[in-house]
C-alpha cells in the first residue's frame, strides 16, 4: 500500500512540474505563431476555390 502512495505523490509532482513549465513557456511566448497569419492570406483563395469546385 505504501508503494501506491509513493507512486501517487511522484506522479502529482511530475504533473505539477509539467504544468509549471507549460505556464512559463506560454508567458514567454513559446506558442505564439508569427508565421502562419502572414501565409494564411496567400492560400485562402485556393481553399475557397476547392470548396466551390467540390460542391458542383
Amino acid at each position: 500500500m505504501s508503494v501506491i502512495y509513493l507512486l501517487l505523490s511522484i506522479s502529482i509532482l511530475v504533473a505539477v512540474a509539467f504544468f509549471i513549465v507549460f505556464i512559463v513557456s506560454t508567458k514567454r511566448g513559446q506558442y505564439d505563431d508569427m508565421y502562419t497569419p502572414s501565409v494564411r492570406m496567400l492560400f485562402e483563395d485556393e481553399l475557397i476555390k476547392e470548396k466551390k469546385e467540390s460542391t458542383k
